[in-house]
């Protein structure tokens, strides 16, 4: 996020594009709710879901899915052409913009409704009042990011605040919501296939060099790694021959988990580091036992850039290890060794080769927890990025442009699905699905279906039917309901029982490696008898 979780109450208009806040980011949706109802603040929902947000919002655009990009270069063409841009701040603080107002003269509302289905009128309505807003602030999530064009949807997103301004001041900025509650701090950590610590890239030979000084290495491969979908293709290709899985659950989170279970089942050796026993450690040859953010000390960073002190609140069952613990044990038997004393001595580690991060110390985050960039321990943290200047200097536009998904409904396929998260379950049920009361809330997966689709395929509410995609077919339960549109249905991906990433396409985002989990082709099936 560019800015704070708070300030989202400061803005006086907010987008938000792809992400069903109310359930898979409650806290910060609470935000988004006091901001309309105490602050008076506009809300404009991007989603092809009737999701709760949508039903708050001023200006609601129902796009058909994978359509963002054309949206959201419809909602700048818009701009553009009303002379809604902050000409001062493109001026001053930015460049490329010529190459962007060129690259969105073509995408005009009468287009971008015919790629899209959003009425013309209500991009238009929906461009004004971004375009128009003292401080508008955009919210996304892996609604847009989950695409093959997913990057490019991230980029037209940030195109957007540039051409308004609104970046660098409260109550603005691009702020993606991450999906779990360190993923940030994982990718600070250099858990990419490209970059280490802070994201110093692997390709600079000086980052190399000061990585390697501190580890007491001669050199480190200056190679960039394989992501996880090229790990699976790899594995299932016997290019890959052993595979270290931690805290993941691929057999359920991965997009067409038959080939995820072929691909792991050729290797010659499979370890799973994790709490419990997954669907995908049943499958491993060798399964470490971790221990949960209860019994462990160490930080998280949260979605604003925060970093907070975890403290253990019980001790370790039977031989379960913190991660740090496993990692170094393992490293040591190889012939390498990790002499830490403990996590405040990786912290130290951390600061010390990672400048987004110098300034935090255990010591200050007795205080409370501080927003990177912190770069020295008298730095209180920041609030907001881009404040005086980019990163880069200016502020750069990137021209974009419409790309079809992968798969689209045809005849044999005729619906797509689309994929997500429901409020009582937790990403693959691990943890969330060993709770009683949840269960008793939410006990199946569901597939939601339009009314008019139901009627057509002569299928009642509560049904079990079978649905069919080119990777396989699975048997869920039937909801009727208008949250979908005529079209269009949608599973949540946490149930074994029902796993609606056997039916999804292990396609990927050519730049940021990320599956198009949110456009799939499907047809459904009625189970005689």
């Amino acid at each position: 996020m560019t800015n704070s979780i708070e300030e989202i109450e400061q803005a006086n208009v907010i987008l938000a594009a792809g992400t069903n806040t109310t359930e898979a980011h409650p806290v910060i949706a609470t935000r988004v709710h006091k901001a309309i109802t105490r602050h008076g603040a506009k809300l404009i929902v991007i989603d092809p879901r009737k999701t709760e947000m949508a039903s708050w919002a001023h200006i609601w655009l129902r796009p058909y899915p994978g359509t963002n990009v054309a949206v959201f270069n419809g909602l700048l063409n818009v701009i553009i052409a009303e002379g809604l841009a902050d000409d001062e701040f493109i001026a001053q603080r930015t460049e490329n913009f010529a190459a962007v107002k060129e690259a969105v003269a073509s995408y005009t509302p009468e287009v971008v409704e015919k790629i899209s289905g959003v009425p013309a009128a209500d991009l238009v309505a929906a461009a004004r009042l971004y375009g128009q807003a003292e401080r508008g602030s955009i919210l996304y999530t892996m609604g847009v990011t989950q695409h093959t064009t997913g990057t490019e949807g991230v980029l037209a997103i940030a195109n957007l605040a540039l051409a308004t301004g609104n970046l660098g001041k409260e109550g603005t900025g691009v702020n993606p919501l991450r999906g779990q509650n360190n993923v940030q701090g994982a990718c600070d950590m250099g858990a990419l296939p490209n970059v280490f610590t802070g994201y110093q890239k692997v390709t600079d030979p000086a980052v190399r060099e000061k990585f390697a000084r501190a580890w007491g290495v001669a050199e480190l491969p200056a190679e960039v790694g394989l992501t996880i979908g090229q790990i699976i293709d790899g594995a299932g290709e016997g290019k890959i021959r052993a595979l270290y899985i931690m805290g993941e659950n691929p057999m359920l989170s991965d997009p067409d988990i038959n080939h995820v279970e072929t691909s792991l089942k050729n290797l010659d050796f499979l370890v799973v580091q994790d709490i419990f026993l997954t669907e995908t450690a049943r499958l491993a040859d060798v399964v470490l036992p971790a221990v949960s953010f209860a019994e462990k000390e160490g930080t998280f960073t949260n979605t604003e850039r925060r970093v907070s002190r975890v403290r253990r609140a019980v001790s370790p069952r039977g031989q379960a290890k913190a991660d740090w613990e496993i990692i170094a044990a393992l490293a040591a038997r190889m012939g390498y060794e990790m002499n830490y004393e403990g996590p405040e001595a990786i912290m130290e580690e951390i600061a010390a080769l990672t400048p987004s991060y110098a300034g935090i110390t255990y010591g200050r985050l007795e205080k409370g927890g501080i927003q990177w960039p912190c770069p020295d321990k008298e730095h209180p943290g920041t609030k907001y990025l881009h404040k005086e200047k980019f990163a880069r200097g200016l502020g750069l536009f990137n021209p974009v442009s419409y790309k079809p998904s992968a798969e689209l409904p045809d005849d044999e396929y005729p619906l797509y699905l689309t994929t997500g998260r429901i409020l009582y379950h937790y990403h693959t049920g691990t943890m969330s699905r060993r709770v009683e009361g949840l269960n008793a809330i939410a006990p199946t997966g569901l597939l939601e279906i339009n009314p008019a689709d139901a009627c057509e395929l002569g299928i009642e509410d509560g049904e079990v039917v079978r649905v069919v995609s080119r990777r396989g077919s699975i048997t869920p339960q039937v909801e009727i309901t208008d949250r979908v549109a005529p079209g269009v249905v949608f599973m949540n991906f946490h149930y074994r029982e029902a796993a609606a990433n056997i039916l999804t396409n292990a396609v990927y985002d050519p730049i940021s490696g990320i599956p198009e989990f949110k456009v799939s082709a499907v047809r459904i099936e009625r189970i005689e008898g």
